[in-house]
């Protein structure tokens, strides 16, 4: 591999053990990015796996803690051949940060409107948010726009955080714009089941540092998700940076003093 071509790589991709409404597995995947030049991936764990997204007033339990327990422990212990894998540790209310190990490379962070609600306020929360900024871990963080804009505003200074699918999920790209999010030189995007228009109108504004290719996988199909971006017809440095670079520039040593 040229050293100056960095891989290609999903910034935002399930991978699950548990929940079997979808075809998710890592063999699923594998077979999906066949002949994509797909080289790495940042794996999350399926929501399912996390707590009940259909239950709005869910109470967690020692099951579900050991079922994120299998579900975070299962990405860990995935060594493909040849893709490269980085695991994302999926956080719910017990704010587990002590399972943190040296292989994560970031925080997944969701819930979508009607579901059970982070606890924002549980002194928990903003010690482990101390924990991942002490870290350097990034955040995907997958909210309300009302949430996602007190996050990244007060609770979360000094964490870069990853707004996914350009904001399609967090209030929508106009809304994330409006609220000056994109502007703020912490605040990330992947492109995951984003439009085209999207995704030129941020390069245009905002530039191509902070943008990073991603799937959705399986809700997205890797290849498909590829082939919009390159549809773009970008300059070779930008599209390079978006497909991989960016993504392993994000990637900083994990600080374990």
């Amino acid at each position: 591999m040229n050293p100056d071509f960095p891989p290609i790589i999903d910034a935002h991709a399930h991978c699950g053990v548990l929940d079997e409404s979808w075809p998710q597995s890592s063999e699923d995947y594998q077979r999906h990015i066949d002949g994509t030049g797909i080289q790495g991936v940042a794996f999350f764990s399926p929501v399912y796996e996390i707590y009940d997204r259909y239950d709005a007033h869910f109470v967690d339990s020692p099951a579900w803690q050991a079922r994120r327990l299998q579900s975070n422990a299962h990405l860990l212990s995935l060594k493909p051949a040849r893709l490269t894998v980085y695991p994302y540790l999926f956080i719910w209310n017990d704010f587990a940060v002590e399972q943190l190990t040296p292989a994560h490379r970031g925080i997944k962070w969701h819930r979508h409107p009607g579901e059970p609600k982070y606890h924002y306020d549980d002194p928990r929360c903003l010690a482990a948010l101390d924990e991942i900024r002490r870290r350097r871990l990034p955040v995907v963080l997958e909210e309300e726009l009302e949430l996602t804009v007190r996050f990244i505003g007060s609770l979360a200074q000094g964490i870069r955080v990853i707004i996914p699918h350009l904001g399609g999920l967090n209030g929508g790209f106009r809304a994330i714009s409006a609220a000056g999010l994109w502007d703020l030189d912490h605040v990330w995007a992947d492109t995951a089941l984003a439009s085209r228009a999207e995704i030129r109108e941020y390069l245009q504004r905002h530039g191509h540092r902070r943008l990073m290719f991603g799937s959705d996988f399986p809700f997205g199909e890797p290849a498909e998700e590829l082939h919009k971006i390159r549809s773009l017809n970008l300059d070779d440095r930008v599209e390079t940076a978006i497909l991989g670079g960016n993504f392993k520039r994000l990637q900083a040593p994990v600080d374990h003093r």
